[in-house]
């Protein structure tokens, strides 16, 4: 049975959205979409800060099962703009998953739910 976790500072996306931001099967870990968004703050209109805000969510996600960024196997990347900032999401990426890199795959998008965000990543990650 997957262990169904949800880091206690978002709790509100169990309770108003109806989903779990992360479940664990035991080997693979699988996050739901995550953004720069977090309670009571807005979203940076800075693509370079956002991403970073984006990358710190993740690894609230991953520590809640017990992992880091080193344990991503795949991550899928939704882009606003892909082309106009997919060198500055690289190169803040670089900063937190280092070699061996996982999969990826960044897709270009038309719009997220949390106003001004401009990523929104999806994770799967493994023991």
């Amino acid at each position: 049975m997957p262990n169904y976790l949800v880091p206690e500072t978002f709790s509100h996306y169990r309770d108003d959205w109806h989903f779990t931001p992360v479940v664990d099967t035991g080997h693979l870990v699988f996050l739901s979409g995550v953004t720069a968004a977090h309670p009571g703050r807005a979203i940076s209109e800075v693509p370079e800060q956002q991403f970073h805000d984006a990358f710190a969510k993740l690894k609230i996600y991953l520590n809640e099962a017990k992992l880091d960024y080193d344990n991503i196997v795949e991550l899928t990347s939704f882009h606003i703009e892909l082309k106009q900032h997919i060198e500055i999401f690289s190169a803040v990426k670089d900063i937190y998953i280092e070699a061996p890199y996982p999969a990826w795959t960044a897709i270009g998008v038309s719009d997220f739910i949390p106003k001004n965000a401009l990523v929104e990543m999806r994770v799967v990650a493994c023991r």
